[in-house]
């Protein structure tokens, strides 16, 4: 069943199309493991397993770290090179609301009028947020990704309108080799650069220009320095939007939180074939 959803994650299927595809292709049989079509779970018991998994948020986790970030160490994939720490807006099918009914859902309410069946199959954990005056709706997926190999290392998964900043503390990952922490100026904040301080961690975040700041030719330059090497972490985002994981389709925190989980992770074994073809780990 981990393979099955695996493949869904690596291939961007819904349940329908993963036994669909499962059913007609034996290399897919092959790798999950399924001797012959009798065997092979439909659509509605991929559902509950995925069920199973988003309780409490430890499935997606476990697969994430156990499954997948064992095989990186395995290989010699260490955290190397220090930490890129971003984050990126994840849409979700809108919920057409009006203010009021909106209101209710934010403050965790049933709108008036509201059946139980339109209250489960609405977004109750979906915020809107703008990003360069452009509207979006959904949540935002913070990562952290080493710059030696460009892997995800942790990842945590919020609703769209959460603050970049306010989520640092969560994605610092300990084992990275290097000490430099890199993120652009969303997370410039004191609080941070306190927190990077604490955990002996070198201080790679952006600065914003202060309010009426003339001369900014420092500021630009040691920005303009970090971006270098912070675009890695863009590079990320990319290979993640290949795998259609800027896009979930469930109604629950919890299982989007799980659908984005395993296409990071669907992402650092793609991405580690193409490191142990390319790039041998030192």
């Amino acid at each position: 069943m981990v393979r099955l959803v695996f493949i869904q994650s690596l291939y961007n299927l819904s349940d329908e199309e993963c036994e669909y595809q499962v059913l007609g292709r034996m290399s897919f049989q092959h790798f999950c493991r399924l001797a012959g079509e009798l065997h092979i779970p439909d659509a509605r018991t991929l559902w509950r397993f995925k069920q199973q998994l988003a309780q409490g948020g430890l499935g997606g986790r476990a697969i994430f770290e156990a499954a997948v970030s064992q095989q990186l160490q395995a290989h010699g994939y260490i955290p190397r090179g220090g930490q890129i720490v971003d984050a990126s807006i994840v849409q979700a099918p809108v919920t057409h609301t009006k203010s009021e009914e909106r209101e209710a859902l934010n403050e965790g309410q049933a709108p008036e009028g509201w059946s139980s069946k339109k209250l489960r199959h609405t977004d109750r954990a979906a915020r809107w947020t703008k990003k360069h005056g452009k509207s979006h709706y959904g949540y935002k997926v913070h990562a952290n990704s080493d710059a030696r190999y460009k892997l995800i290392r942790k990842i945590k998964v919020t609703p769209a309108n959460v603050d970049d900043g306010q989520t640092l503390k969560d994605v610092l990952d300990p084992s990275n080799t290097g000490k430099r922490v890199l993120a652009d100026r969303g997370y410039d904040s004191q609080a941070n650069r306190d927190l990077l301080r604490e955990q002996q961690l070198r201080d790679g975040i952006g600065r914003r220009a202060r309010p009426g700041q003339q001369k900014r030719q420092r500021l630009d330059a040691r920005n303009t320095a970090i971006n270098r090497i912070r675009a890695r972490g863009e590079h990320v985002f990319a290979g993640l939007q290949q795998l259609g994981g800027k896009v979930v389709r469930a109604t629950t925190l919890a299982r989007n939180e799980l659908a984005v989980t395993l296409q990071c992770a669907a992402y650092n074994v793609k991405r580690l074939v193409w490191l142990a073809a390319h790039e041998p780990a030192h």
